[in-house]
């Protein structure tokens, strides 16, 4: 899922003492306080130092930009409390700006916090004015997750003149950014960060117009402590590299939240002509024997269905188990985390999906995030078209039956008139003084998005009969709509054209499957595709299930324990475990039966085959096991394997064993995750009387029988005063 955007206050901006200007016209977006419509950005230019042991970033950003009118009167970006600004400038710019190279020089480090970096020092034309002039500025609260940033522009500012705004900040316990020890990293040798944008988090990274409909390109030079290497979403200019500083420049434009960077001890090995692995030393003869020559085969593929591949390099870096979510498509960098490494079919899942971003996503983005299955439901679908080609029918109808399966788990929990499973998701605009009333963009990556996404994209490939023309029409989209963002009209529009016998027969107003009440209804999708080509997969696993659910118990034992399952693949284990999952609580004795069979056959494999055994040993309170569930959470630090245990325990009567093993495992988790497990055991701890609803791995909400002694314990100064948001588990962005 999606990142966990928890915005935390940091020391207020030093603004000049001048009148603010008038208020700028409402965005397009409402997730976004920027004046985007205003403007044209041209290219950013970003100059960063690293300071991990103060876990702050220090940046100069450097705005090309054109007004689309005359004199406007003030220029406003999306930002975050976490960000303090320093000061802010205007120079006119030529016509060849984004294209000059900025030079940046880094103060050495002495006792005491650093300065910023200075401004970036710009080339200057004969005869020209000053190279900067000081602006005025202010932030005001926005939302929950960012601010606005209102910069005063000079009065006699014209239309379409290029101009250069540049920003000095820091950058201190923002959501974007996470800062690692190296004890949270494997090989503890040294401090590690990443970013992670996704949805509306880079404002925390550096003040822009955050949102996906604006595009540009960028360059970045960066500033690490000695030893540390630096990646970044862009082609890395290693000839131009100094000790210590990188410089990057990603030639195509890319919205905001696709900027990103990680940097730590991280070693290369090729695994391809165009495509190499990044990871630490310790996990990269793993990373590597995995994905060697893999990575070109689904490349290849994608290029043969939807043209060719746009972004030069394709990169993948292996990150800590830190990493809030599985995988994140970041443009010739693939973010991934190291925990996928042991479950292969969900690496390959996660993998393809993410190259599928490349043409759907990354090329062609959605303009707003209420409409982020353009990104995700066309991602899903060109995945499932490249596992077809690559891995066969079968294995891709088994990995979407699990994941449909997923879907209505989900639809079961949230209720089928939850405005969060429609494909359009409404966001209420924000209000002066008053936080946005509809749901944070980064909370909409849910299996809607993704799933009910993918059902309509198929929906719309059997309307034209054959797979290989829908391919031919998305290459035609990506090839008209690349590097711009669109919205649902702009792909439906293009579709009927492109087919023009369907809109002459009116496809999109057949009753009860109209274009309109596909992205506008709630509840589960209008149509489901075809899965019988899967059969072969998928009917050994019902047939399994209905034998553990069968009378009497001994005979259905008997036949079941005759099935050998380890030679089952990893999704059809993990939907069998699932389907028990949504079974439970089960009879005692079924439970017993069942750990007799599996469980140490179970314990031997993956963890996505492990995290569902252990679900169902807590959900059925079956002690007996608890010991294979301590020692699971004592040797995780990812969200995706501690969050849904701990959201079970809570859940049931074990809140008294989590907490123990919390004590015992919180020195070893990254502080956001620590957060997020201490507000769940919270509410386990609680007052509520209310009875816990349906045990899931999204959602945790947990009876309260424990004093409020204990909860102050746990928490001190820390405790939530909101319920758990909907969080997803095993979510690639």
């Amino acid at each position: 899922m999606a990142a966990q955007c928890c915005c935390r206050q940091a020391p207020g901006a030093e603004a000049a003492p001048v009148r603010p200007p008038p208020e700028p016209p409402p965005a397009l977006d409402v997730a976004s306080a920027s004046s985007a419509q205003l403007f044209r950005l041209r290219h950013l230019q970003l100059g960063l130092e690293l300071r991990p042991e103060a876990r702050e970033l220090a940046g100069c950003l450097v705005l090309e930009l054109c007004a689309l009118r005359p004199a406007p009167r003030a220029l406003v970006l999306d930002a975050h409390p976490a960000l303090r600004l320093h000061s802010a400038a205007f120079r006119r710019a030529p016509a060849a700006a984004a294209e000059t190279p900025c030079a940046f020089a880094f103060s050495a480090p002495g006792p005491g916090p650093a300065p910023p970096p200075p401004l970036p020092a710009f080339p200057e034309a004969p005869g020209s004015e000053p190279a900067c002039c000081p602006l005025a500025f202010r932030v005001d609260p926005f939302t929950d997750y960012g601010s606005s940033l209102t910069v005063t522009l000079p009065p006699e500012l014209q239309a379409h003149q290029p101009f250069q705004v540049i920003l000095r900040y820091t950058s201190t316990d923002a959501p974007a950014i996470w800062w690692l020890d190296p004890e949270l990293t494997y090989g503890c040798a040294k401090p590690f960060v990443f970013t992670q944008g996704h949805s509306v988090c880079n404002r925390s990274f550096f003040p822009c117009f955050d949102t996906p409909a604006v595009k540009c390109t960028y360059s970045a030079v960066v500033k690490a402590p000695s030893g540390v290497q630096v990646l970044m979403s862009a082609t890395r200019s290693a000839y131009m590299e100094e000790e210590g500083v990188f410089h990057f420049h990603m030639e195509h434009p890319v919205p905001a939240y696709l900027v990103a960077l990680v940097a730590g001890d991280l070693k290369p090995a090729d695994i391809g002509p165009r495509s190499r692995v990044w990871a630490e030393p310790c996990l990269l003869p793993t990373a590597t024997s995995k994905l060697s020559g893999a990575v070109e085969q689904w490349l290849s593929a994608a290029e043969r269905l939807y043209g060719p591949y746009m972004w030069g390099r394709y990169d993948i870096v292996f990150l800590p188990p830190s990493f809030p979510i599985v995988a994140m498509e970041n443009p010739c960098l693939t973010f991934i985390i190291s925990s996928i490494l042991e479950s292969d079919e969900f690496l390959v899942i996660d993998v393809i999906h993410e190259v599928a971003h490349s043409w759907f996503g990354n090329a062609v983005t959605n303009a707003t995030w209420e409409e982020m299955w353009l990104s995700e439901g066309l991602a899903t679908y060109a995945q499932r078209r490249i596992t077809t080609e690559t891995y066969g029918a079968a294995f891709t109808c088994l990995e979407t039956a699990f994941r449909l399966d997923a879907l209505h788990r989900q639809m079961k929990l949230l209720g089928e008139d939850s405005p969060v499973s429609k494909l359009q998701v409404k966001l209420e605009p924000a209000q002066v003084g008053v936080h946005l009333a509809g749901v944070n963009p980064s909370h909409l990556m849910n299996l809607f998005t993704y799933e009910k996404g993918y059902c309509f994209v198929y929906y719309l490939s059997q309307l034209c009969g054959d797979p290989q023309r829908f391919d031919d029409f998305l290459r035609a989209y990506v090839e008209k709509y690349k590097f711009t963002s669109v919205v649902a009209q702009d792909l439906l529009d293009s579709f009927l054209s492109f087919f023009p016998e369907l809109k002459e027969q009116s496809v999109d107003c057949r009753a009860g499957l109209e274009f309109e009440r596909w992205l506008n209804a709630t509840g589960p999708p209008l149509a489901e595709p075809d899965l019988s080509q899967g059969s072969s997969l998928t009917r050994p696993v019902e047939a399994l299930f209905q034998l553990w659910t069968a009378e009497p118990l001994d005979q259905a034992a008997a036949s079941a324990s005759a099935i050998d399952i380890s030679k089952w693949r990893t999704f059809q284990t993990a939907l069998f475990l699932d389907r028990l999952l949504d079974g439970s609580p089960l009879p005692q004795e079924v439970v017993m039966s069942l750990s007799k069979c599996y469980s140490s056959l179970l314990d031997s494999m993956n963890a996505e085959i492990r995290i569902r055994w252990l679900q169902i040993v807590v959900r059925n309170d079956y002690y007996p096991d608890l010991h294979r569930v301590r020692r699971f959470l004592e040797s995780q630090m990812s969200r995706m394997y501690t969050i849904p245990l701990y959201e079970d325990l809570c859940t049931g009567a074990l809140k008294s064993f989590a907490l123990e093993v919390f004590y015992q495992t919180q020195g070893r988790l990254h502080p956001n995750l620590r957060r997020a497990i201490q507000q769940i055991l919270s509410q386990g701890l609680g007052s509520s009387t209310e009875p816990a609803s349906e045990p899931s791995t999204e959602l945790g909400k947990a009876e309260a029988d424990t004093d409020s002694d204990a909860q102050a314990l746990l928490l001190g100064d820390e405790a939530p005063s909101s319920a758990i948001s909907l969080r997803d588990v095993n979510v690639s962005a």
